[in-house]
């Protein structure tokens, strides 16, 4: 979209109502969740440039938690301050965490979970087409030079051999940062001070300590996961293993496979796992206070450096190096986009379902969230039939 283009403003109704939205019918992991925001937040509603989507799609990646859900919080602090930060983050995460927590009382009931394998079967070729749809349009912007191009390709070679998605991103960042530097305009960048909203976590914190000792472990096994899980939820996976499997033995691997697949079969963000294992463990209030747990460090960590971006992107180098994480991430995604291809397109059924889907997105605009309904409606027919 071009830069010139007039941004239009958001209230918080607006801003509440698109989230919930998305967190109710967003399937298919971060990927999916940042194609569906940029189509609504770039193209339908115009509340943010291509460009300042695409920084704050770099920045989410270079900081620990869940991308998309930090993509969201940073959208609600760009349109509204600390009160869109709140809205938009809570407004993403509580479909997913009421539907993980409606999921567990059945599976603590009943002892097992329900099926919805049909449903995935039908929506996940979507899911590939709106990845697509969405790497072709952002890479429009993002990889605009012959550089960008050539990181962006180097960043696919390294994460196919197995490169941390994480170094992937900082090798990006550094190789667009140098060659600036090799050019002889190289800048010095300052970095601005810190803003003062930390507020969100000393209540928390507050509120906390009159918890019992069972939901403080609950909420401090979270929040330390939270701080330092970069990568895919199979990091999380590896993450949850080591503490709630291994160390405080409140679960046994198979429940803890379940959970995980809870968080792959429900919209919205995959933390919505720790949802899940908190009901397991304490209930609706462990529920509560591992959910808040988990997205919490993301909160913070936006607050403090949304307001940063603009500033840095002053700076020549920074603007380089943030040029090369874009391009390093829209490199990520289309890894996902072909991996989740691979799992998702098996037959002549879901080769058909993405091959509509791509042609509704790409020469009709349809909107995804209506692609999305109508595949789980066809994948609940396919199994009554």
């Amino acid at each position: 979209m071009p830069e010139s283009q007039e941004i239009r403003e958001a209230t918080l109704g607006e801003i509440a109502l698109v989230f919930l939205k998305l967190g109710t019918i967003a399937f298919g992991g971060p990927a999916a969740h940042l194609a569906m925001m940029e189509e609504e937040f770039v193209r339908r509603k115009k509340w943010m440039t291509q460009a300042d989507f695409l920084d704050r799609l770099a920045a989410a990646n270079l900081i620990p938690g869940p991308s998309s859900t930090e993509v969201a919080i940073f959208v609600g602090q760009l349109k509204r301050g600390w009160r869109g930060l709140i809205v938009a983050g809570s407004c993403f995460i509580i479909p997913a965490a009421l539907i993980a927590m409606a999921i567990a009382w059945a599976y603590v009931r009943f002892g097992a979970l329900p099926r919805a394998q049909s449903v995935l079967f039908a929506i996940k070729p979507v899911v590939v087409a709106i990845v697509i749809q969405a790497v072709g349009r952002l890479g429009r912007s993002g990889l605009r030079t012959v550089l960008l191009i050539v990181i962006a390709v180097l960043a696919v070679a390294l994460n196919v051999i197995g490169v941390s998605p994480v170094l992937v991103l900082v090798f990006a960042g550094g190789l667009s940062a140098a060659a600036l530097g090799m050019r002889g305009r190289l800048i010095g960048a300052g970095i601005p001070g810190m803003p003062k909203i930390i507020a969100i976590a000393v209540a928390t914190a507050t509120t906390a300590a009159a918890w019992p000792i069972g939901l403080w472990r609950l909420f401090l096994s979270f929040v330390k996961i939270g701080s330092v899980m970069f990568g895919s939820g199979y990091v999380l996976l590896a993450f949850l293993q080591a503490e709630f499997v291994e160390r405080l033995h409140w679960l046994t691997d198979q429940q803890l496979l379940d959970a995980v697949a809870v968080g792959q079969f429900t919209p919205g963000p995959l933390s919505a796992t720790a949802t899940f294992i908190g009901y397991i463990v304490a209930g609706w209030k462990g529920a509560i206070v591992a959910t808040v747990g988990i997205f919490l460090p993301g909160f913070v960590i936006v607050s403090v450096g949304g307001p940063l971006i603009p500033r840095l992107r002053r700076s020549p180098v920074v603007a380089a190096a943030l040029d090369g994480v874009v391009a390093g991430s829209l490199a990520l995604m289309a890894v996902v986009a072909w991996q989740l291809g691979k799992a998702s397109i098996v037959d002549w059924a879901t080769l058909a379902i993405f091959g509509v889907s791509l042609i509704a997105l790409l020469r009709f605009r349809v909107n995804s969230a209506w692609l999305i309904l109508a595949a789980a409606v066809l994948g609940l027919a396919a199994r009554v039939l």
